[in-house]
């Protein structure tokens, strides 16, 4: 009882940061938006990684070189990754043949293959399960889930956003890079 009660306020201290986080650079902004916070930056180039689908496959990121790519960061416990789930997937089913989408995973130890059955989900899900040091949501400096990365078909960070966005925001934000 005492460990769900720990679980349960660590979930909600998580989500609480999460959202002040991300009020609070929209703030900065004056509107809504693209997040430029964390330790990636805009206009970097996107770390290379190599992590495995559910179904074991390796996959790089350098595989879409010539692709936009959609980099989602996410968590079976996340309430608002849960909110992004259609959405990610809706995008996934109508976007262009020049355009990937990656959905890493930073729970690896859950039932994440149930989790996307029970969600129906068909885009590509990659397990962030390397050692803390080398997990691919520390190296894009992911402070919380779900945070997504835009990257232009050059390899380059072109957006951020922290927090869900929905499929009208994915759409028209991955329409503008070149």
């Amino acid at each position: 009882m005492i460990k769900k009660i720990i679980a349960a306020s660590v979930l909600i201290l998580l989500i609480t940061v999460a959202i002040v986080q991300a009020m609070d650079d929209g703030k900065e902004k004056g509107k809504e938006g693209p997040q430029k916070s964390g330790s990636m930056k805009i206009g970097e180039k996107a770390p290379d990684f190599e992590l495995n689908t559910l179904e074991g496959k390796k996959v790089k990121l350098s595989e879409f070189k010539g692709k936009k790519v959609l980099i989602n960061f996410w968590a079976t416990w996340c309430e608002p990754c849960k909110e992004e789930m259609p959405h990610l997937e809706e995008f996934y089913k109508k976007s262009a043949s020049d355009t990937a989408v990656l959905a890493i995973n930073i729970d690896p130890e859950n039932d994440v293959k149930g989790y996307a059955g029970k969600m129906g989900l068909t885009f590509p899900i990659l397990l962030d399960n390397q050692e803390k040091s080398k997990a691919v949501n520390e190296r894009y400096g992911v402070a919380a889930v779900p945070s997504s990365f835009l990257v232009d078909s050059k390899g380059i960070i072109r957006q951020k956003f922290i927090g869900a966005i929905n499929f009208d925001v994915m759409k028209k934000s991955i329409g503008q890079l070149k």
